[in-house]
């Protein structure tokens, strides 16, 4: 599918359970095709799976961004709107494994600005201001972020208030018990949300990850995260595309080639690794829940 393989039976017949829906939330300006050795490995082990297109958001559209607080709005809302579809679809929802309450078992995985997105589904709350503060003290450090995200900002939203003239605030969604935040964008979140997250977080960052670079974003999120279960992982030699299938052409991004990795780094080695982790951090959170 494009320069991204994928090793799937066509129109196969869905197992008759699964364990839990895990939906996926790709980065910035990206695709939802890039995450097949996650997505497969969650699906290999009983999982269903969704991969969410962002749409405003992708390689295709960026139209998103040229609105500040609907796009940290949106991105969630639409994480939250694909969990209601495949609930409110008697094929799917009655596939999918309840917890002791009685509700289904849902998890998220988001990379990059998918990070951010799940982060917020579990209760991060934008500020934009600390963006822009951020990005005027420290551009020279996070160069790639602050020029992509030059001008967000200039329009505060509070931390839980509404975003740039929305109605509606960033939502959490209770729905989601547990989150994969894989090299996420963190500086933009009020410390006061992080430190109310509750539930589950695995957070993962690439140790020379130029794009968002895991001091002021990943390290800088754990450092706040005191109410929730929480573990990090800093990925020695990965860079920022490590957590994605490597594309079977050059494709460019604001910080190089998505099929670039630093030397001697083993993108597919790590990510059958990640995959494996993956599947072992959500038996452990949701089968308990």
């Amino acid at each position: 599918m494009g320069p991204f393989p994928q090793t799937v039976a066509i129109n196969g017949a869905p197992e008759p359970t699964a364990k839990g829906l895990i939906v996926i939330s790709h980065g910035t300006a990206s695709t939802e095709l890039g995450f097949a050795t996650l997505a497969q490995a969650l699906a290999r082990h009983g999982y269903l799976v969704a991969s969410v297109e962002h749409v405003g958001d992708t390689w295709q559209d960026q139209s998103m961004r040229a609105t500040p607080g609907r796009y940290f709005a949106e991105r969630p809302r639409q994480v939250s709107r694909v969990i209601d579809t495949v609930l409110a679809d008697p094929q799917w929802s009655s596939r999918i494994g309840q917890g002791a309450d009685g509700r289904p078992l849902i998890g998220a995985i988001g990379h990059s600005a998918g990070g951010y997105t799940v982060l917020a589904l579990a209760g991060g709350k934008p500020v934009l201001s600390r963006l822009r503060a951020h990005c005027d003290t420290e551009a020279a450090l996070d160069p790639v972020l602050c020029k992509l995200s030059h001008g967000i900002g200039s329009a505060s939203v509070q931390a839980g208030g509404a975003a740039d003239g929305q109605e509606e605030p960033v939502q959490a969604d209770p729905r989601v018990r547990a989150v994969m935040a894989l090299a996420p964008m963190g500086v933009a979140f009020s410390p006061s949300s992080l430190a109310s997250i509750t539930v589950p977080v695995a957070i993962y960052a690439g140790e020379k990850d130029t794009f968002l670079v895991p001091r002021f974003h990943a390290l800088w999120v754990m450092q706040n995260m005191r109410g929730a279960t929480t573990t990090l992982q800093l990925v020695p030699n990965a860079g920022h595309y490590a957590f994605m299938n490597t594309p079977t052409v050059d494709l460019p991004s604001p910080d190089g080639s998505v099929a670039a990795d630093p030397a001697g780094f083993d993108r597919a080695a790590f990510l059958d690794r990640l995959a494996q982790e993956s599947v072992a951090f959500f038996d452990k959170n949701l089968r308990r829940q």
